[in-house]
C-alpha cells in the first residue's frame, strides 16, 4: 500500500530529525515503540508526539 510506505517514510524523517537534535533517551529505540505501543504507524507516531512534548517540558523548564 503507497499510502502505508509514504507515512513510514515520513515518520523515518521525522524520528531522524528527533534523534539528531535531542538529548538520548527523550525517544525510545524503534524496537521499544513495538513492545511499548504497537507496530502500526500511529504507534511511532505516538512515540514521536511524546518525545516532542518530553523536549517542549525540558526546554522550558531551563528557561
Amino acid at each position: 500500500m503507497k499510502n502505508d510506505h509514504d507515512c513510514r517514510a515520513a515518520l523515518r524523517l521525522i524520528r531522524m530529525a528527533i534523534e539528531e537534535t535531542c538529548p538520548a533517551g527523550v525517544l525510545p529505540s524503534e524496537e521499544a515503540v513495538l513492545g511499548l505501543y504497537g507496530p502500526e504507524p500511529i504507534h511511532e507516531a505516538e512515540a514521536l508526539a511524546k518525545a516532542i512534548a518530553t523536549l517542549e517540558k525540558l526546554t522550558s523548564s531551563t528557561s
